[in-house]
């Protein structure tokens, strides 16, 4: 264990104790959210994203550690153990390395060379390898029995030998690795007679590239078009440069032997390695391509997440339509469903005039203070709809949501248990309207994989992106912090400590006895012991409680803390919360112990200035130009438009004709830009120029170079 630490604290430049702790920590069940924010003098202050780091570096050598285990396990049951070969197996620092020195001595099925050895060609072959035989065709005379009838087969199996000797030998790996680091090209061609069926991976049809400079959106798609037998590919360097290492290594003269070894070496390149080295880079790069796209994914979920929220108002939502009317629903402050209904304002119905009226109404009805409607088919018809007869009339705010995964939440077993009683239709709409209240509180319950916002999500290894996606849903959630006595099941699965089970019994006491009063109260959840009280106590909020910390973000374990500063100063919490100069007067290192250090200290009074407040920004209203469809949008034209969806090569933007546009990378800004996530954000409101329409494609260019980003 001390030396994985130590090999971890080298390869993330942090420091061994640090590393030591956070380990610790993660042994004992606290999660790093936790260990974030409330055990910053244990870690030196490591951010979330440094202490993964810490958590997948520990994962990956523990797994090496039982690889390691299990091969010398093996090769000491064979009786081939050595000192030498143990010391070398101990020091093999990646997975690659030690399968390499493995290789040998891993039990294989019968190959030409386990045959020939068979036949007793072994020795002539350790003749042969040594090239000092002139002419083995002699030698290879004393080798023929009733298995080896002439002396071209004898050399034959002298070479098939040679050829997995150098497959086997960790130098020749060595090589061939760096090699297809270095200069591997990936190679796609058209399947014979799909070109028609497979014309949406026309581009790859014959296509190469440096493997090396493959962006990860491209490889992936070229895979998926082999997967859909459209596409075939290879990944190999030159093959001359290949055999020129190799025969660099084993050849040591110019006589019939070195001839001989020679076509061994070439036998084994075509044969066996190349495969083998071709076979490792496809995995290596598609572990490379999903990370990135994984990343890409996580990255804009977590903005999606945190997206700002309306916050605690009435809310009329809209999932509009045409045939089938657009379906209403009216919500309270804390998103229950209060009404739900149906209008026609659309073709073919054309109910116009009524659907007026009974917008009016409910607004009157319910005090709706903002309306939202659903991104889908019909939207900027209802928009202009509802700007053009309620928004003038009534003072309302008017948001477009998208819809993105509403589908999949309405027809949940999630939503099924909420709403019981009604249909997908309005459980869609109510959908809608939260997720403008409440992003965050409304996605947690949609697979994240069914909001699209990824890159290529269903084609990446689905384990490590459920778990990079829980990780970023837990992250936010702790981040902004859950209202216990407001909060869906779901949402409170996700606080630090909890999961499901404990998330539900919080539900069920909730029900059988009212709000929570207190933090402490939550101790007497069934299951709720310390240690997840400890994990979730920070994160949870009692809006309203008698003690004032319980609806901020200080931890139970430092209430103390705080109402010594308070009885020091001469004063309540609720002095000290609220009154600015008490707390400047008050000197931090006076408060410091050997748990509770100055950057918890310094968080606890930064949180005391602004308790419980929402780290999210302010919602702002957004207003498409007059287009509608793709004949509307014209090229030159400069538009208002909402970001997407972000990917490596460039951003989709929504400028209202139900098809995003895309600004590739090139075009997102008057310099150069590396990662679209560095100038954009998630639904971003910004300007863009219209570059080109394909109307028959349904693609739109769009550019941010020389477009002025203001008024928006």
């Amino acid at each position: 264990m001390e030396k994985n630490i130590a090999l971890i604290a080298n390869k993330l430049g942090l420091a061994v104790w640090q590393v030591e702790n956070t380990i610790k920590l993660l042994d004992d069940g606290s999660t790093i959210p936790f260990i974030s924010r409330y055990r910053k003098e244990m870690t030196g202050s490591l951010d979330e994203i440094q202490l993964g780091e810490i958590k997948e570096e520990h994962k990956r050598l523990m797994e090496l550690d039982a690889r390691r285990e299990s091969i010398i396990n093996s090769i000491e049951e064979q009786g081939k153990m050595t000192p030498e070969l143990l010391e070398r197996i101990n020091a093999a620092a990646v997975m690659s390395e030690l399968e390499d020195i493995y290789l040998p001595y891993r039990p294989k099925r019968r190959t030409r060379a386990t045959i020939a050895k068979e036949k007793g060609l072994e020795p002539l072959a350790e003749i042969v390898f040594e090239q000092q035989e002139r002419d083995p065709s002699l030698i290879a005379e004393k080798y023929l029995s009733d298995d080896v009838a002439s002396v071209d087969e004898a050399l034959a199996g002298a070479k098939d030998i040679i050829a997995e000797w150098v497959n086997e030998d960790e130098a020749a790996r060595k090589k061939m690795r760096q090699l297809f680091g270095r200069e591997a090209m990936i190679y796609s061609r058209v399947v014979k007679g799909k070109e028609e069926e497979g014309i949406k991976y026309k581009d790859y049809f014959d296509w190469s590239e440096p493997l090396k400079k493959c962006p990860s959106h491209r490889l992936l798609a070229m895979r998926r078009g082999e997967d859909e037998g459209f596409l075939k590919l290879n990944i190999e360097p030159s093959a001359e440069r290949a055999l020129e290492l190799l025969n660099s290594l084993y050849l040591k003269g110019e006589n019939d032997s070195s001839l001989l070894v020679g076509e061994a070496v070439a036998d084994s390149w075509k044969r066996l390695l190349s495969s083998a080295m071709e076979t490792e880079f496809r995995n290596l790069s598609k572990e490379a391509a999903d990370e990135e796209a994984i990343s890409v994914f996580a990255d804009n979920l977590r903005q999606l997440l945190l997206a700002s929220p309306l916050g605690r108002k009435n809310v009329l939502a809209i999932d509009p339509g045409f045939r089938t009317g657009c379906k209403v629903v009216c919500l309270d402050r804390q998103g229950n469903l209060v009404h739900n209904e149906t209008i026609y304002p659309h073709p073919p119905q054309n109910q116009t005039a009524l659907s007026v009226k009974k917008i009016l109404s409910l607004v009157d009805a319910y005090k709706i203070e903002a309306i939202a409607i659903g991104n889908g088919t019909a939207s900027r018809e209802t928009e202009d709809f509802i700007r053009n007869y309620v928004r003038f009339t009534k003072d309302i705010q008017v948001f477009v949501v998208s819809e993105a995964g509403a589908s999949i939440y309405s027809a949940s077993k999630v939503a099924r248990e909420e709403f019981p009683d009604y249909d997908v239709t309005v459980r869609g709409a109510v959908s809608i309207g939260r997720r403008l209240m409440d992003p965050l509180a409304e996605l947690v319950k949609i697979d994240p994989k069914s909001i699209g916002v990824g890159q290529y999500q269903h084609d990446v290894d689905q384990g490590k992106l459920q778990s990079a996606l829980d990780e970023v849903v837990m992250s936010c959630v702790n981040a902004v912090g859950v209202e216990v006595n407001t909060a869906s099941k779901h949402l409170l699965t996700y606080v630090s400590g909890l999961g499901p089970q404990l998330a539900q019994n919080i539900v069920d006491y909730r029900t059988e006895n009212g709000p929570f009063k207190s933090r402490s109260e939550l101790l007497k959840v069934k299951r709720m012991g310390e240690k997840s009280f400890e994990q979730s106590a920070g994160f949870l909020r009692i809006r309203d409680a008698a003690n004032p910390l319980d609806s901020s973000a200080v931890h139970p374990e430092s209430y103390g803390v705080v109402e010594k500063m308070a009885k020091d100063a001469g004063c309540e919490v609720i002095e000290l919360i609220k009154d600015e100069g008490k707390r400047k007067s008050i000197e931090l290192k006076r408060y410091v112990t050997e748990r509770t250090g100055l950057p918890t200290l310094k968080d606890i009074m930064d949180e005391l200035s602004k308790p419980g407040r929402d780290p999210r920004s302010r919602i702002k209203e957004f207003r498409f130009a007059d287009i509608h469809s793709l004949e509307d949008v014209v090229e030159g034209s400069i538009v208002p438009g909402i970001v997407t969806n972000i990917t490596r090569f460039g951003a989709f933007v929504d400028i209202g004709v139900n098809q995003d546009g895309l600004v590739h990378i090139s075009n997102l800004a008057d310099k150069y830009v590396d990662d679209p996530s560095k100038v954009l954000k998630l639904h971003q409101h910004v300007m863009v120029k219209v570059l080109g329409v394909e109307i028959d494609r349904r693609r739109i260019q769009l550019s941010m170079k020389n477009v002025p980003q203001t008024g928006l």
